[in-house]
């Protein structure tokens, strides 16, 4: 059984800077891929960053530049920093984890957070 839990969202003003946590919790062996994706009133719910155990990153082009995303495996969170943010990025923000090995399952599984609202005000 694995649980993902997000905070950090919030109300923010334009240009300003709100920093996302998610972390995984239970038996957990290993997390292939952890990542952000959010949806926004009235849209679907789009990829903002992903990244790899390696490190690897995977960015949508709206926060190229803006956001960074980042992991630490030993504790199984993964964060989003988010800068100079705009009030088209008003949305809730959903955690997810992919390829996860856990204990006494041959299964690779996938799982989402419940999501955290962030807003920006203009």
């Amino acid at each position: 059984q694995v649980q993902l839990v997000e905070s950090g969202g919030g109300l923010v003003q334009a240009g300003g800077s709100l920093r996302l946590s998610c972390a995984a919790s239970g038996s957990i062996i290993s997390i292939n891929a952890m990542g952000w994706y959010r949806q926004a009133p009235g849209k679907q719910r789009e990829l903002v960053a992903t990244i790899t155990s390696g490190g690897t990153t995977n960015y949508a082009d709206s926060v190229k530049g803006r956001f960074t995303i980042s992991r630490d495996n030993a504790k199984n969170t993964v964060y989003l920093q988010m800068n100079s943010l705009k009030p088209e990025d008003t949305a809730v923000y959903y955690c997810n984890a992919e390829g996860v090995r856990i204990r006494f399952s041959s299964f690779v599984h996938g799982y989402w957070g419940q999501g955290t609202q962030v807003t920006v005000s203009s």
